[in-house]
């Protein structure tokens, strides 16, 4: 009897001392994969700019990059709790998420676009007033309308891509989502357009656990190498064009 116990406490310990292990090696982004072409699901596999730059800071690491694909409203909890070492996933800095995170230097800039259908009588941000806009829950799009035109005007939903569904179904009147996004979501879609009229300018860097100010630098780091040594432009290229 006290062979078997023995034996089982060493397997349990095996058990232990391996998971441990591996967890050690984990580098986990927390991101939600429904926001190409920053991050999105081609089949099994996680892509994008965001991903492809994980995978570079992962590299530098030396560890082996875990993608945590979760709602945009859970991503800070994440990396607050531990669950993820770094945000990545074209997320903007602001004065409210950065009293959860700390961020990185930026690694690219975006703005706020307006898609509607073709026959729209929106043509400007201005024409926004009392109208039904579809956005993304939590993102800056959300927060931008919310302040501007009211909550009442605001039909949130927690996939990027099904905003345009809505708009597509007449249940929205236009979206307002992150321009390189907006580009890719009208692709093949004929009967939508984005308004030359810009709504807010961004920028967007990688958050990081406020305690953690050791992985602050070394993300800054290796972002300003990737952008000395044009990796950064490089994998922007590859998915913007």
């Amino acid at each position: 009897m006290k062979r078997i116990i023995s034996n089982i406490f060493v397997v349990l310990l095996i058990v232990f001392i391996t998971a441990c292990g591996s967890n050690k090696n984990e580098f986990v982004v927390a991101t939600n994969a429904t926001f190409p072409p920053y991050e999105y699901k081609d089949g099994n596999e996680y892509r994008g700019i965001d991903i492809e730059i994980a995978k570079e800071i992962a590299n530098s690491l030396g560890k082996d990059l875990r993608v945590l694909d979760i709602e945009f409203n859970s991503i800070i909890p994440a990396v607050v709790s531990g669950k993820a070492d770094i945000a990545l996933a074209g997320m903007t800095v602001t004065d409210e998420r950065e009293e959860s995170l700390n961020f990185s230097i930026p690694y690219t800039y975006a703005v706020q676009a307006i898609i509607v259908k073709n026959n729209s009588s929106i043509y400007s941000v201005d024409d926004l007033t009392n109208k039904i806009i579809g956005v993304q829950t939590g993102t800056t799009g959300d927060m931008y309308c919310t302040d501007d035109f009211g909550d009442a005007n605001i039909k949130r939903f927690n996939v990027a891509t099904d905003t345009v569904q809505a708009l597509i179904s007449d249940i929205v009147d236009c979206v307002v989502i992150d321009d390189q996004v907006a580009k890719t979501m009208i692709d093949g879609n004929p009967e939508l357009r984005i308004l030359n009229s810009n709504y807010v300018e961004e920028e967007y860097a990688i958050g990081i656990n406020k305690n953690n100010t050791e992985l602050l630098e070394t993300v800054n780091s290796i972002l300003s190498e990737m952008k000395a040594n044009g990796r950064l432009q490089e994998i922007i290229n590859e998915y913007i064009y």
